[in-house]
This record gives structure tokens, C-alpha cells and sequence, in this order.
């Protein structure tokens, strides 16, 4: 047996090393417990404060659009292009920032809020750019589209075990707001006369949506299918 550190000879009765002092090392003795050589690694982790965190992704959203308000009142006078990049980084922080700010948002109240800041930015820009669109096409269906989504958000929160029933309800009323947007773009726009191209949106959001009516209304296949598919 040799010193692990030095090399020199050692007798089986040695438990340092004569020369240098090191502890002997025997593959076959069991090592004495006690203290490792090294303290054990302590981990620190220090929790990011979260309303900080939010400050500055608000200090962040508010700077480009200060920004860009003051580049465009130097170069052109007034509010020409920056009116739509403040729209678009003010809907961005309310829909993606804003349920941040609380530690339980119901996404009840969140999602109606998301649909108005949409309608308001579409209606800035109709008014911007004079399209007069937003009454006979983006309001009804902004409006359609909100109410579908806020249904179904309510339902799947407030609804436990009514999954299949309200998806599939979804999926119908889904392809029926694909209608209400084909017809209203023939309306505003003058594209067509008749419906060309929602009718196949609609058919799929029927069948889809009667399937999983279906397999909700009969038990034994909706338990077949969750032991299938592992749901």
C-alpha cells in the first residue's frame, strides 16, 4: 500500500502517512465517516420579485411607444404611423401582462377585456385610416368572437366534468361565426353574393362538434375512448 499523495511505501498498520501526514487511502477498508473534505454545496436561490419583474416589462412596453409617439410628431406633426404601434404593444401588454399582475385572475373577467382592447384598436384604426368597416364588420364579429370564447371559458371553469359538451358546442358555434364573418365581408366589402367558403368551416364544426356531444351523451364509449387514448 502506497501514500496517495507522496508515493512512499506503507505498512497495513499505517493510517497516515509518516512522510506527509496524509490520511491512508484503502480501497478495501470502509472509508471513516465523518466531515467530506469539502463542505457540502449549498444552494442559494433568491425568488425574483415579481411585481419588479412586471415594473419592468411595463417600464419596457411604455419606453417604444414614448418612443415612437415623440418620432412621429418631430418628423410629421402629428400621430400618422405611431397611433398603431402603441395600439398593437398596448393590446400585447393587456392580453399577455396584465392577468400577471394578479396572483389568481379569473380568466372570466380577463378574456371579455381582451376582445374590448381588440375592438378598440380596430376601431382606431378604421378611424385612422377612414375604412368605415368597423360597425358592419369588426364589431360583430370581434363581439361574436368574444362571446363564444367567454361562454366557453365560463363553462369550462364553472363546469367540471362538461368538457366534451362544451367543446363540442364550440366547435358548431365556431363554424357558424365563419358564416356570420363570410356574410358580413360580402356585406361590408362587396366580394360575393352568396357563400362560398364558410359553408366547409361549418360542416366541419357540426360534425366535430356533434361527435364529442355524442361520445359525452353516451357512457360507455366515452369510457372506452379515455382507456384508449389514456385520457
Amino acid at each position: 500500500m502506497y501514500c496517495v499523495k507522496c508515493g512512499v511505501e506503507l505498512g497495513d498498520s499505517e493510517k497516515k502517512c509518516p512522510l506527509c501526514g496524509t490520511t491512508v487511502f484503502h480501497p478495501e477498508m470502509e472509508p471513516p465517516k465523518g466531515d467530506g473534505p469539502y463542505p457540502p454545496e449549498e444552494h442559494t436561490h433568491k425568488e425574483v420579485s415579481r411585481s419588479g419583474a412586471l415594473f419592468v416589462v411595463t417600464v419596457l412596453t411604455v419606453l417604444p411607444i414614448v418612443i415612437c409617439l415623440l418620432c412621429d410628431w418631430r418628423i410629421n406633426g402629428g400621430i400618422v404611423w405611431s397611433g398603431y404601434v402603441t395600439g398593437a404593444l398596448l393590446m400585447s401588454y393587456i392580453v399577455i401582462v396584465l392577468p400577471l399582475w394578479f396572483r389568481r385572475g379569473n380568466p372570466v373577467i380577463f378574456v371579455p377585456v381582451d376582445f374590448v382592447a381588440l375592438g378598440a384598436y380596430l376601431l382606431y384604426i378604421d378611424l385612422a385610416t377612414g375604412g368605415r368597416w368597423f360597425l358592419s364588420f369588426a364589431f360583430p364579429v370581434v363581439g361574436a368572437a368574444g362571446i363564444i370564447v367567454t361562454a366557453m371559458v365560463t363553462l369550462l371553469r364553472y363546469l367540471p366534468g362538461g368538457h366534451l359538451f362544451v367543446f363540442g358546442g364550440a366547435f358548431i358555434l365556431s363554424g357558424g361565426l365563419m358564416v356570420l364573418v363570410e356574410f358580413l365581408i360580402n356585406l361590408t366589402f362587396k366580394i360575393h353574393d352568396v357563400l362560398l367558403w364558410s359553408i366547409y368551416p361549418l360542416a366541419a364544426g357540426i360534425i366535430l362538434g356533434l361527435t364529442l356531444i355524442i361520445i359525452g351523451c353516451c357512457r360507455p364509449l366515452r369510457e372506452s375512448l379515455q382507456k384508449k387514448f389514456f385520457l
